[in-house]
């Protein structure tokens, strides 16, 4: 087992309801709060949780903004989170590789 990439896991980011949120956000130019909610299945104030934490890292960005009358929180992956995410899963990849022998 390769014991460097695994103590260089981003644990920010691997924690399953932010790496869901991390992995939609990577796919899309912005999800609003709603779509985001539907999407990893989880509760408003865990949602708001986990945004917030990935926010003060700098891995989102969240903007509230209204529609119509309706307020509306719309996130958006950073460059600083979609780079910290894709060193996450080329390390996750590496360890993989290892663990089979191709690395």
């Amino acid at each position: 087992m390769n014991q460097e990439a695994i103590r260089n896991i981003d644990l920010l980011i691997h924690a399953p309801v932010r790496l869901a949120v991390m992995s939609v956000l990577a796919g899309v130019e912005e999800a609003d709060f709603t779509y985001l909610k539907q999407a990893v299945e989880t509760t408003d104030g865990n949602l708001s949780r986990h945004l917030e934490k990935l926010e003060q890292a700098g891995y989102v960005d969240i903007k509230k903004t209204y529609a119509g009358k309706k307020p509306r929180t719309v996130c958006m992956i950073t460059r600083k989170g979609y780079d910290v995410f894709t060193a996450y899963l080329e390390n996750l990849q590496h360890i993989i590789n290892t663990q089979k022998g191709t690395s």
